[in-house]
């Protein structure tokens, strides 16, 4: 670095220029702009420099150089823990680079800035957090004066470093749903920096914010923070058109994700943004709808949510403001929103004047009819605000003003033959998109008036439009391919007209009734035609199509509105003709000469415009499949009764279709086959109504129907709106309640293929989640049903399928941390309630992977262990869960803390204490062993205190089991070491216990001998657990006067008295009082406590189990699918255990407190040792270790480390560290192939880059050490010998060689006879033996602590150590 100096630099100030020198070698500073030339400037110069000096501030600006170089030195490192103690510091650098006196920089800002950049753009994700979070708290301490460069820092690194999803998970001390640290963070910092920028740059700043935004594919996380932290932004008005065009870009980027609640959400505070920040004055209202109905109603702007209210409000104190269109362009004029909309919907419904001979058959756009019907509504709940409640009717009014071109031109669809084709498509999709924007969502439904009044308007117009209908359906006016979208509008308007006048109530001579009869006839004599040997023209495939697809929506809504066909509960001839149709019959495509003839319009082709591909007429010819599986699935519904068990007993079906189901299966196989997994629904209905009646004739077919069935299934997996629609009803085809009736009855190769098929959705939630959820609650709804009603049919065939349940009951998978994160973000989202639209307008799919065990067990509630089929049920599902915990417990998979086989075992005795209690004796009699064994397994706490609760309850309700109870305190003391402490936390309730019993006096007796025993025990934690039972048992025997402890009473007084006395102080005192306070002993009450709401939310909270187990009330009363038993006391605790915080019940130590470790100024912190400190890092890493350990400079010994010996590859890493560290000559290992090893290389960090590593395989080592001892080396052996001296008095020559022994067995005596010296290190425990990596530690670091001094001061050589 140049620096060019006005004035004589002092020495401080060479200083500096020493350590600007360093840094720089170190590459530091090379994100400072203008660090090539900088000046020795004037701090009061106008704006801040690059760089400057002060005699006067001599000290405090050299203070600021050292901190800077401090810091910059320490990332290098790019270990947080080590970095972290160093960020307070960067606070100070901060105020030293802000003027006092004037509140300016004195420093150019970018020296900052490159502190930041290097901490973002670092691999360890961690350290980028901490840098991101530093960042956005800078101006929570203090404002800090305006710079351009922040400023452009904040929209350059900051928002690619805000790009990256894991930096939003919440910490680990965060509840679920209390919202991502980093995501509030920015929150505060957005509108705090936006609210200190002049007037003059807010503009530009929010601008290039907004377009920064649109420069990249966010993720689903970040563009749901960032919108919601502009959505905090006071209003203010800085954006005009070209922000309001930023922002639809940036509503573009949020539809990417398939998150729909975080897309929605974004959307919500998108809008918001829009709404605080836009300048009305600069933009239009034309401009402003075009924005609008970029929204996704369905996901964000609904009406009646709290956004729709809101923009409504707004609207209604802008309209006059906004910039008004100019004369000659070609927006609206508008002078007020009731007039835009007017002509808005004029302009609309008129002809277009782009409508020509060409374009007239191109369906038109949906976004025109969507723009309109949100601005209809808006306008004319904005002129509901403006209206009070006595003058509804001008709300009427308004309406009906707005709708009147609309009305007009509907009332002449029947008559006006003339009406150009696009106006009349251009009506109707109006006309849907106000029907279905107009339903009202949210708590305010039921006091709209819009719906209905909009019903109102348009069922005067519903002849017409019928009739319009049955003309274009059935007139051959059919040509070309864009036909097929517009018949699919007009069987939409259909369907929604039957559906309308079903609400109002069907009148004698309904114009939607009239028109089915001959749309019927008419569909049938076009589908004849294609008997007739014609030749396939595009004209009749496509009037083929259409009519299909009207026989398949009239049977749709049939379906919905039987009063449509009041025929259908016959055979009539429309039935008969679609039973007698051919099944999986394809439209041919037509040949490309006749496209091309029949299609030419005007002057041109049609086919040119619109080629017909192969693929695009697949699409056709598999939707004309699905419409006559539509068809016949409403045949099948309507003639059920028909559909015989074996097709032998229909000789002569008058629906062959219905009455021959074994074809009609085969022929659902065929189409499975051929049709596009978005199109085999109705299919998959078929097959629900068919399988039933075949399994027992028909069971291959059955069987085959099932796999056939999966797999189109699980192949659509990946496509979000097909795989859940797919997977619902492929759950209703093959678990009915009539096919899992008949496969278990049967229990051949469909019952099998059931249950493989069972296990197959199990495997496929642990990587989507979601599917088990579809699966378990179909089967619990159904079982749940027949459980209300006493049936026995349904549990009986539930207890063939008890394993389902059973993996319903532990079911949940240890989430990968990007799941995890998307689930903690919806919860957020979800705990914001209506406040966020998306939470209104989007219904809660609950597919989190805990309703799968809500599920289960508000099933599991609804049993009677009275009822004989109930009982017999739950019996045989513990049973299973007995065997799962014993496989689990068994398993040799790790189990820590959490783990998922924690999680496993906890699950199970969760359910087993829902379901145990209410089981008779005689069945807990063949049990009881099992469950007393549980006692001596080594538990985590949670599950401990399921297993004690479960044994308080039995021994409660069956006394007769308590001989078992004592047997438990009788077992060897192997058996006994860890688990006594489980029975003797189960003994300090023995006031529950006893309440059933008559005779309490002997059962006392035996638990204060039992206590007793226990208080003599070695271990410290079993003795403290029987004092807590010898206490509340002594306790009850004083207070019921039991004469015959009398003897006892000293005895007990006295150690019970030692107890407190003995524990007066330190760790063994606070560990008393702890266990004595702990809830449950002090506060756990096992029969009052006992609810859902203790067992799956308090008791898992208290015993450190992670927040996804904890399994809230408000989540089972929010699962509606399976209905709650309101009359229990079951869900609700009646003590204030939930209050308790899982601080109040813990045993150990509480810790420092929060704020401890955070740092001030003047504490010392970590500083790693940088060898390399005055030279540069050599980026070629080929090089030998040698050459490049010269080259760092760094200073290498003559210590020889020989490690052959040793087997572990976490020791030799580990070794290979401390060499590295205390600069050893070279490491000797049996084999360079072990630097390989991940666990070798997590350990040594990559020291084996800069440390000489040497191979010498241990039948190699007595030939080495001959080798190295004529080198002049003396040969030592890290062992204990009856000859070796103290570490402590030993003297190392420089030229020494340790050697390690092997883990086991050490040093072998053949290679003991080649060593010259054995040094043992002091030791005054117990134990004699160290790892083999501590102890070679101590020695090398002997060694370089007595070599650490100048060349040629040697220590001297004492009497011990060899020659």
């Amino acid at each position: 670095m140049r620096v060019a100096c006005c004035c004589a630099l002092d020495v401080d100030l060479k200083e500096v220029l020493v350590l600007l020198e360093t840094l720089e070698d170190t590459g530091a500073v090379s994100a400072a702009p203008g660090a090539a030339d900088c000046a020795c400037a004037d701090p009061a110069g106008p704006g801040p420099s690059l760089f400057w000096w002060s005699e006067k501030k001599n000290d405090q600006l050299l203070k600021f150089w050292e901190t800077y170089i401090l810091i910059m030195e320490t990332l290098e490192g790019n270990q947080i823990h080590v970095i972290k103690p160093v960020l307070p510091k960067l606070n100070n650098l901060f105020e030293y680079a802000v003027s006092e006196e004037n509140g300016c920089w004195l420093f150019h800002s970018s020296w900052h800035m490159c502190i930041y950049k290097r901490m973002f753009e670092s691999e360890n994700k961690v350290l980028t957090k901490e840098g991101v979070i530093h960042f956005l708290e800078l101006f929570e301490m203090k404002p800090l004066p305006f710079s351009p460069e922040l400023s452009e820092f904040i929209i350059g690194p900051l928002m690619d470093a805000l790009s990256e999803s894991s930096l939003y998970g919440r910490s680990p001390s965060q509840l679920v749903g209390s919202g991502s640290p980093l995501g509030l963070k920015l929150q505060t910092f957005l509108v705090t920096y936006v609210s200190l920028l002049p007037e003059d740059t807010k503009r530009s700043f929010l601008l290039k914010f907004l377009q920064r935004m649109t420069d990249r594919h966010w993720c689903a996380v970040p563009i749901f923070f960032l919108s919601k932290a502009l959505a905090s932004i006071p209003r203010w008005k800085a954006l005009g058109i070209e922000g309001l065009l930023a922002l639809r870009d940036v509503m573009q980027c949020t539809m990417i994700t398939h998150q729909t609640l975080l897309r929605g959400a974004a959307q919500c505070y998108l809008l918001q943004t829009a709404m605080n920040l836009l300048d009305v004055e600069k933009v239009s209202l034309s401009e402003v709808s075009t924005f609008l109905v970029s929204l996704r109603q369905e996901e964000s702007l609904g009406r009646g949510t709290t956004l729709w209210a809101e923009l409504c409000e707004w609207l209604c104190a802008n309209e006059h403001c906004f910039r008004q269109s100019s004369a000659g362009s070609d927006e609206l004029h508008e002078t007020s929103l009731n007039e835009f909309v007017k002509s808005l919907v004029h302009e609309y419904v008129k002809s277009p004047a782009w409508e020509t001979e060409e374009n007239c058959y191109v369906m038109p756009d949906w976004s025109e009819a969507r723009l309109t019907a949100l601005m209809v509504l808006l306008a004319v709940d904005v002129e509901g605000l403006r209206t009070s409640f006595s003058e509804k009717r001008r709300t009427q009014n308004v309406l009906r003003i707005f709708l009147d071109p609309l009305l007009d031109a509907l009332g002449k669809l029947g008559t006006n033959a003339y009406m150009p084709l696009l106006r009349a498509d251009r009506c109707l999709q109006l006309l849907l998109t106000l029907l279905h924007t107009c339903t009202m969502r949210g708590p305010t439904s039921q006091d709209d008036e819009v719906p209905t009044l909009l019903e109102n308007f348009i069922l005067p117009a519903t002849e017409s439009v019928a009739q319009f209908i049955l003309r274009r359906l059935t007139v051959d006016e059919l040509w070309s391919l864009a036909d097929l979208d517009r018949c699919q509008l007009y069987l939409q308007v259909f369907t929604r007209l039957a559906t309308l006048h079903a609400k109002v109530g069907w009148k004698r001579g309904n114009p939607v009734c009239r028109i089915v009869p001959p749309l019927e006839n008419a569909c049938i004599r076009h589908l004849q035609e294609m008997d007739s040997g014609q030749e396939p023209m595009l004209a009749r495939q496509i009037q083929r199509a259409v009519s299909m697809a009207a026989l398949a929506a009239v049977c749709k809504a049939a379906n919905q509105q039987p009063a449509l066909r009041p025929e259908s509960l016959g055979a009539g001839p429309v039935d008969r003709f679609l039973s007698a149709l051919p099944l999986n019959q394809t439209l041919q495509k037509p040949c490309v000469e006749e496209q091309s003839s029949t299609c030419s319009l005007g002057g041109g082709s049609y086919s040119e415009e619109f080629p017909l591909s192969s693929q695009g007429w697949g699409k056709i010819a598999a939707q004309f499949i699905h419409d006559q599986w539509v068809c016949l699935s409403f045949l099948l519904k309507n003639h059920h009764t028909l559909i015989p068990a074996s097709e032998c007993d229909v000789p002569e079906p008058s629906l062959p279709a219905v009455q021959m189901p074994a074809g009609t299966l085969q022929a659902a196989l065929d189409a499975l086959a051929v049709l596009p997994a978005d199109r085999v629904l109705p299919v998959f209905s078929c097959m629900k109504m068919l399988v039933p009646r075949l399994l027992t004739s028909s069971e291959a077919l059955c069987a085959e129907s099932f796999d056939v069935a999966w797999k189109v299934t699980s192949s659509s997996s990946n496509t979000q709106l097909t795989f859940w629609p797919n997977l619902k009803a492929f759950v209703q085809f093959v678990f009915d309640d009539k096919v899992l009736t008949a496969a278990a009855k049967v229990k051949g190769r469909a019952y099998l293929r059931v249950k493989e098929i069972m296990h197959k959705v199990i495997e496929m939630s642990a990587v989507k989640t979601g599917v088990f959820n579809v699966l378990i609650t179909h089967c619990c709804r159904s079982w749940a049903l027949s459980a209300a009603s006493a049936s026995r049919g349904s549990l009986s065939v539930a207890k063939s399928y008890c394993e389902l349940v059973l993996e319903a009951c532990v079911f949940g998978p240890v989430f990968r941390r990007d799941q995890r994160l998307i689930q903690d973000v919806q919860t957020f989202i979800e705990s914001l309630g209506p406040g966020c639209a998306a939470n209104v307008v989007m219904e809660s799919t609950r597919r989190e992977d805990c309703y799968v065990r809500i599920c289960a067990v508000k099933f599991l509630c609804l049993l009677d262990g009275s009822n004989i089929f109930h009982r017999s049920f739950m019996e045989e599902l513990v049973i299973k869960l007995l065997d799962k915990d014993e496989l689990v417990s068994t398993s040799r998979t790790r189990y820590y803390e959490n783990s998922l086989q924690h999680r496993v075992k906890n699950r199970i005795w969760q359910t087993l204490l829902v379901l145990l209690p209410r089981l008779d004796q005689n069945f807990l009699s063949g049990i009881i062993d099992k469950i007393f064994q549980a006692g001596f397994t080594n538990n985590q706490a949670s599950i401990k205190y399921s297993v004690e609760w479960v044994i308080i309850l039995l021994l409660h309700t069956f006394p007769q089991f308590l001989q078992k109870f004592w047997d438990c305190f009788s077992s060897g003391e192997e058996k006994l070491k860890t688990s006594v402490c489980t029975f003797l936390s189960v003994l300090s309730h023995l006031g529950i216990i006893i309440q059933n019993i008559p005779e309490k006096k002997p059962v006392l007796r035996q638990a204060l001998a039992v206590a007793l025993q226990w208080c003599l025990s070695h271990n410290f934690s079993v003795r403290l657990y029987a004092l807590v039972a010898l206490k509340k048992v002594w306790q009850m025997c004083r207070a019921m006067g039991v004469e015959e402890c009398a003897a006892w009473t000293l005895v007990i007084e006295r150690s019970l008295s030692q107890a407190e006395s003995l524990h007066a102080a330190g760790n063994a005192r606070r560990n008393w009082q702890r266990i004595q306070e702990h809830f449950f002993f002090a506060r756990f009450h096992p029969l009052e406590d006992y609810c859902l709401e203790t067992i799956f939310y308090t008791l898992p909270r208290l015993s450190g189990m992670v927040e996804e187990e904890w399994l809230s009330l408000g989540k089972f009363c929010s699962f509606p699918d399976v209905p709650s038993d309101a009359g229990s006391q079951w869900y609700l605790s009646r003590t204030l255990l939930q209050d308790l915080r899982p601080g109040d019940c813990s045993q150990q130590d509480a810790g420092s407190p929060a704020g401890e470790d955070s740092q001030v100024e003047g504490t010392n912190v970590q500083k790693k040792i940088i060898p390399w400190r005055l030279s540069a890092l050599d980026a070629e890493l080929e090089v030998e270790a040698q050459d490049r350990a010269a080259r760092l400079g760094k200073a290498v010994g003559r210590l020889i480390v020989v490690a052959s010996l040793i087997d572990k590859p976490t020791n030799l890493g580990g070794l290979c560290r401390t060499c590295e560290v205390f600069g050893a000559a070279a490491l000797v290992v049996g084999s360079l192939q072990c630097v390989h090893d991940k666990q070798f290389q997590h350990l040594s960090v990559s020291a084996e880059q800069w440390l000489p590593l040497l191979e010498v395989k241990p039948a190699q080592l007595v030939d080495y050490l001959q080798q190295k001892k004529s080198e002049g080396y003396t040969i030592i052996g890290v062992e204990q010998t009856a000859q070796s001296s103290g570490l402590d008095q030993y003297y190392f020559p420089e030229k020494s060689l340790l050697l390690l022994g092997n883990e086991r067995e050490g040093i072998p005596a053949r290679l003991i006879q080649q060593l010259d010296v054995c040094v043992e290190i002091p030791q005054q425990g117990v134990v004699r033996s160290l790892n083999v990596h501590v102890s070679a530690a101590l020695l090398i670091w002997e060694y370089t602590r007595q070599w650490a001094r100048q060349a040629g001061h040697a220590p001297p050589v004492p009497e011990q150590s060899a020659s």
